[in-house]
């Protein structure tokens, strides 16, 4: 079987796939009512919030749109952190729909500065809101999360969350941090084939949301609201994913979400010791690398399709490679979801005798080096 360590899709759980196997039912029946109830339950509890989560059929990427549509007008001000390209894709969909998109630039490889961002919240009056990629997946860079927040409550701004590489993986406090709005999709640490896009809202981004204009119909979300709190959804929704949900949020809870969070803060620092054993350069910012995806250069002499295509056809493994400007630097391995050491140690070994096959060599003293770490 194929180890796979992108980013996302990750792994599915024998539970999961199990799941996947149930019947339909009919998506306004009984069952399909106790099968919603319970979803937006379990996430609420996983998002450690009491306000509303919302499921839509979708991606992470329907998930940002639908909040850029719900919550603002057009040409409303925002600021978008871009320190990354799924930052810049936040930025784009916001543009796209006639906002005034400020953007704080912030070097690939490192995190957001929270002074950064209330220097610019200062320096932009209006602002009515703040793009943040929590874990920006191209980088493999955490950001401060809850400094963030607190910057963008000082100025009256909502702060919005893209979570997709971050929920379910990493510590994530919404209501004690003062997050106002949390994007994710199925298919990365919810541990789920792709399929469903899930949003969680606080009480002022319903506030923002009642003033807004801007065109919506299968994202509204008082639609969704509404059926929800009838027991139904307003458009059909991914039955079979729904069913791997249950399954995996059972699964989180099971464990207990603390561990979760332990368990891939560990496996972060299992990946970037290995990683720095082959003598590989990691490419985010120590103090703020990323939990569920760690980053490293590619060494010089190595061409990097060649090598993920040889880790591939040779080993039955895959990795991900650098994504905009960082196409063909780095690589990017996946360590979230259903993961645990013993299918990353073997992705690891795999991708040290990748490099060796390739004509790469370990420089002398790096594995003591990464030991000392």
């Amino acid at each position: 079987m194929t180890n796979l360590r992108i980013p996302g899709p990750t792994p599915l759980p024998p539970s999961v796939l199990a799941a996947m196997q149930e019947p339909m039912i009919p998506h306004r029946g009984p069952e399909a009512k106790e099968l919603f109830a319970e979803l937006r339950a379990a996430l609420a509890r996983l998002h450690r919030t009491t306000g509303d989560v919302l499921i839509f059929p979708g991606s992470g990427t329907g998930a940002l749109e639908a909040s850029i549509v719900n919550l603002f007008s057009a040409g409303d001000r925002v600021l978008a952190i871009v320190g990354g390209a799924f930052g810049e894709r936040y930025a784009k969909i916001a543009r796209a729909f006639g906002l005034d998109v400020v953007e704080l630039p912030v070097e690939w490889g490192r995190a957001a500065d929270p002074a950064a961002v209330r220097a610019a919240l200062a320096a932009h009056p209006g602002v009515r809101g703040v793009l943040l990629t929590h874990n920006e997946t191209s980088t493999g860079v955490t950001n401060d999360l809850q400094a963030i927040a607190a910057a963008a409550r000082e100025h009256d701004a909502l702060l919005l969350c893209d979570a997709v590489s971050s929920a379910g993986a990493l510590p994530l406090e919404m209501d004690a941090w003062g997050v106002d709005v949390v994007l994710s999709g199925t298919q990365k640490a919810w541990m789920c084939p792709p399929g469903a896009a899930i949003i969680a809202l606080g009480e002022r981004a319903w506030d923002a949301h009642a003033r807004a204009a801007l065109p919506r119909f299968f994202w509204d979300f008082t639609q969704a609201r509404d059926a929800a709190r009838a027991g139904s959804v307003h458009v059909t929704p991914p039955l079979t994913t729904l069913y791997a949900l249950r399954a995996a949020l059972r699964d989180i809870e099971a464990e207990g979400l603390e561990h979760v969070w332990a368990r891939h803060a560990a496996l972060g620092e299992y990946v970037r010791g290995r990683v720095a054993g082959l003598g590989l350069t990691l490419f985010a910012d120590p103090a703020h690398a990323s939990n569920s995806v760690t980053t490293a250069v590619v060494p010089e002499g190595i061409e990097a399709k060649a090598l993920l295509d040889h880790l591939r056809e040779r080993y039955d493994v895959v990795i991900a490679g650098g994504q905009g400007k960082l196409a063909g630097r780095i690589i990017r391995i996946g360590h979230l979801g259903y993961v645990h050491e013993p299918e990353l140690a073997a992705a690891l070994d795999a991708l040290g005798a990748a490099l060796g096959d390739l004509g790469y060599a370990v420089p002398a003293g790096a594995r003591q080096a990464a030991a000392a770490r």
